[in-house]
């Protein structure tokens, strides 16, 4: 399969602004992606998984290296990449429907075809009954869909999440991942996923890329050959468990490792 998305040689340095002394946040980031695959990013806290995203998505330019999509060199935001983030982003004036439109408008698209597309998606996420309705009055999984939709109706090539379901209720997030995979399915968005829980990048993904403690450069690349659908049964098999193991055990020693050099610091 085609590659959608590589980078080669990222490298992110910031200045602190304290004492104007440099760190590296992240360090020969070197990536190649398949076209339609969910690909998660897990790591320890603080290992640059953000940073790196949003360097994709080109809110923040690297140091340093190259980022290509489908092998044309990109510097900047642009309409092929789109953007989920951690926090419900929705405007609270706007109804979800204007809401879903607003990229649209953005864009210049907020045509009679791209209002059609976006009732299609926001029936597609589960909210077909609520187009009319604002964000106050959606619960947090809710507001979460109706972002998944506002990206979605960009058409972008690729779908860059960074934690979306990190302040839901287990319950709702469970839900929430079944509801992503089955728009993924629909739609077969290259898509790139950060999370902190090594069992949600194991149920999403088709592969995982485990970032190593700062500075941030991918350790491991963890293919997942578990059968899709997945149901949530699948997540008790001793082949999941296995796959969990593998990814903690390079997350711990990454930890750790961190925690060694703090003390050692400190002392």
């Amino acid at each position: 399969m085609a590659i959608k998305l590589e980078t080669r040689g990222l490298r992110m340095e910031y200045v602190r602004q304290r004492d104007g002394s440099r760190f590296v946040a992240l360090d020969n980031v070197n990536i190649q992606i398949e076209d339609r695959k969910f690909v998660a990013v897990v790591g320890p806290s603080g290992c640059g998984k953000t940073t790196f995203i949003k360097i994709v998505d080109g809110l923040i330019k690297p140091t340093a290296g190259q980022i290509l999509i489908d092998g044309r060199q990109v510097r900047g935001p642009g309409i092929d990449r789109a953007m989920v983030f951690q926090e419900p982003s929705l405007l609270p004036w706007r109804s979800v429907l204007d809401n879903v439109t607003y990229g649209l408008e953005c864009q210049g698209r907020a045509d009679s075809a791209s209002r059609i597309r976006a009732r299609e998606l926001i029936k597609l996420v589960g909210l077909g009954n609520f187009e009319s309705h604002y964000p106050h009055e959606l619960s947090g999984g809710m507001q979460q869909r109706c972002n998944l939709a506002r990206a979605l109706a960009v058409d972008p090539e690729i779908l860059i999440m960074d934690e979306p379901f990190a302040a839901l209720d287990a319950q709702t997030r469970e839900l929430m991942q079944d509801e992503l995979l089955r728009v993924w399915r629909e739609t077969r968005k290259t898509v790139l996923f950060v999370t902190h829980q090594i069992n949600e990048a194991v149920y999403l993904a088709d592969q995982v890329l485990v970032f190593g403690a700062r500075p941030g450069s991918i350790r491991e690349v963890v293919d997942i050959d578990l059968p899709r659908p997945r149901p949530l049964a699948i997540k008790r098999s001793s082949t999941f468990l296995e796959y969990e193991d593998r990814i903690w055990a390079t997350i711990e020693r990454e930890a750790r490792q961190t925690m060694n050099e703090v003390a050692l610091v400190s002392d």
